[in-house]
Order: structure tokens, then C-alpha cells, then sequence
């Protein structure tokens, strides 16, 4: 199945409804071919300089990934991190009219956040070496008073099944799902029948160039390897509603916030 889209540039009743009940929405062509190019340009340069902070796939043990630092694909990165402090175009995107109208919306308030401690990356899948990731919700490695976050998917480039485009169960993010129902990783358990029959309603999002994917912190999602020869980017940012706070000393307070109300008011250049 493909995903559900909206092609409006400010969200109408019908696609905040829409976000409400599956916990996901794409948008195509948000994102303007310069800002992609912008965007894409930059995490290229780094990924060919090896800037650090980075995230290995071998470092993390996913599906498919390469064993160890020293196994063939060993250094293969799986995302630039931090890269709000990298270069001016993600904060331009990330800050933006087009993408800031959206968060709003589909919070149900102007006073939001952008989260820094969470995603503010380019996630990467290379040719050969990238992993497959299990079934998730990202709220369960984040501490806020709520799960009630929206992140923001950029496509930099095609996303399709064939180089692991996001997998994402609609109306996951509404369950009630017991604890049983995750491994020790808090990964959602294929191997149990009803977990099974949820897995096999999901959505594939492929996605073009510009195209964003919103979708809820608390949806089940889950993206297979890249079995093609050209190498995927996402830029990935992740929103609060100011009075949904991260817990105190905990990872998700790690790092100072955005408040978008507070920056300059910078657009994606053009």
C-alpha cells in the first residue's frame, strides 16, 4: 500500500484529520528542488570528509549491518548528527515557513519547539552495508511529558521499497500496546500473531525528492536495507508543543531547543 498525501502547502481540516487518525501524513514537493540541493550538497560533503559527530552502522548491530569497525563496510555511517550546527541550510528548512505551518497544525499550537536532543540528522542508507530497522515507536528512547511529537522526513532523494524507504502502521500511534508486545530493545515482536496483523496493514511511504513525511512519535514504523546501488538521504527533524517538556536529566533535556519564535525568521533560500 502507498501512502496517503496531501498536496496543500498550509494543512486543511481534512489533513489534520487525516494526521490525527493514522498518525502520518507526506506531502509532496514541500521542499523546493534548491533546498533539497542545498541540503543534500552539504550532508554529501561531509559524508565524503567523515565530519564527526557521525553514527555507524556497525556500532548499533541492526539487521544487515556490518559486524564490527574493522569487517568490510565497518566505517559505513548511518546518519550525520547535529546537523543543525553543521550549515545554515537545515536550519533554513528546519525553521521555514513551510514546514513550521504544518508542525503547528498538526500540533494544535503555535508555540512550539525543535528538538535537538532527537533526530537533527541525515540519516543515510549506503549500498551494501546499510541495516534494515525492526518495528519501533521513537518515543521509546525519549522522556517528554507527553508522547506527543511530530517529526518532520525530508526526502533528498527517491525513496522507494527497494532502497528502504519508512514502513509505518497506521493508527499505531492511538494504541494502547502492552509492554509483552516489545522485545528488551523495546522493538515491536513479529514473531507474535498479533503483532503480525498489525505489521501487515502498514503503509509504504515512497517518497521523491522534497516530498516530506509527517508522522507521529508515537507511530510504528519500521525501513528495510538499501538493495540498490545508490546511496539515500533524509534530512529528519522532530517538534514539541512548548508545554510538552522533556523530563528533567534525562537524554531528551540533553541538549538546548529551538524556539522558533525567538529566531530569526530565515526561508529556505531560493
Amino acid at each position: 500500500m502507498n501512502a496517503a498525501t496531501d498536496r496543500a502547502v498550509v494543512p486543511g481540516s481534512a489533513a489534520i484529520e487525516r494526521f490525527s487518525r493514522t498518525g502520518f501524513i507526506v506531502v509532496p514537493g514541500l521542499a523546493s528542488a534548491k533546498v533539497v540541493a542545498f541540503m543534500r550538497e552539504s550532508a554529501e560533503a561531509d559524508l565524503a570528509a567523515m565530519r564527526e559527530p557521525l553514527e555507524r552502522e556497525a556500532d548499533l548491530n541492526y539487521p544487515g549491518a556490518p559486524a564490527n569497525r574493522q569487517a568490510p563496510g565497518g566505517e559505513t555511517i548511518r546518519r550525520l548528527l547535529r546537523v543543525l550546527d553543521r550549515d545554515p541550510a537545515y536550519a533554513r528548512w528546519a525553521l521555514s515557513d513551510a514546514v513550521l505551518g504544518w508542525i503547528r497544525a498538526l500540533l494544535g499550537t503555535p508555540d512550539i519547539r525543535l528538538v535537538q536532543a532527537h533526530h537533527n540528522c541525515v540519516m543515510t542508507k549506503h549500498p551494501r552495508f546499510s541495516s534494515a530497522t525492526h518495528w519501533h515507536q521513537d518515543i521509546r528512547y525519549w522522556s517528554f511529558r507527553r508522547n506527543d511529537l511530530v517529526n518532520c522526513w525530508t526526502a533528498l532523494g527517491h525513496e522507494t521499497r527497494e532502497n528502504g524507504c519508512m514502513q509505518i502502521i497506521p493508527g499505531s500511534h492511538r494504541m494502547k500496546l502492552s509492554p509483552e508486545r516489545f522485545d528488551r530493545e523495546k522493538f515491536f515482536r513479529p514473531d507474535l500473531p498479533e503483532n503480525r496483523e498489525l505489521i501487515d496493514t502498514a503503509i509504504s511511504c515512497t517518497l521523491a525528492p522534497g516530498d516530506v513525511l509527517f508522522f507521529h512519535s508515537g507511530a510504528l514504523h519500521a525501513a528495510g536495507r538499501n538493495e540498490t546501488d545508490v546511496r539515500k538521504l533524509s534530512a529528519v527533524f522532530s517538534y514539541r508543543a512548548a508545554d510538552n517538556p522533556p523530563e528533567p536529566c534525562t537524554r531528551s533535556a540533553a541538549v538546548a531547543e529551538m524556539d522558533p519564535a525567538g529566531q530569526t525568521r530565515i526561508g529556505p533560500k531560493e
